[in-house]
């Protein structure tokens, strides 16, 4: 069984930083390319950040790129999202999933809140 567990969520100041984990079991993780997603209360799920198998490339969206940065350790299965200069229009739920354009597969979120 497929398993994805985020955590590293909670309350940041605009401009602040966290880091998010997400622990993954059940599949070959490491021959996944994996992606975070976000939704923000009332809006519809976003592609955020996304690393091939290897990590030898990684995608951001737009709205993120140079702020937010993804990595992974295969040999730990667990994928990382580093968050800086947050602005509170990063307050959404944050996901990990399996896939780059669709996502079989992701957890259950964490919450980042950013607020002054």
């Amino acid at each position: 069984e497929v398993q994805l567990v985020e955590s590293g969520g909670g309350v940041a100041q605009p401009g602040g930083s966290l880091r998010l984990s997400c622990a993954a079991s059940g599949f070959t993780f490491d021959n996944w390319y994996m992606s975070w997603l976000r939704q923000a209360p009332g809006k519809e799920r976003e592609w955020v950040s996304g690393i091939n198998y290897w990590g030898g490339t990684r995608d951001y969206a737009d709205s993120v790129k140079g702020r937010f940065t993804i990595t992974r350790d295969n040999a730990k299965k667990m994928l990382y999202l580093q968050l800086n200069s947050l602005k509170s229009e990063d307050t959404a739920m944050y996901y990990c999933a399996t896939g780059k354009y669709e996502w079989p597969s992701r957890g259950q979120g964490t919450k980042v809140i950013v607020s002054s």
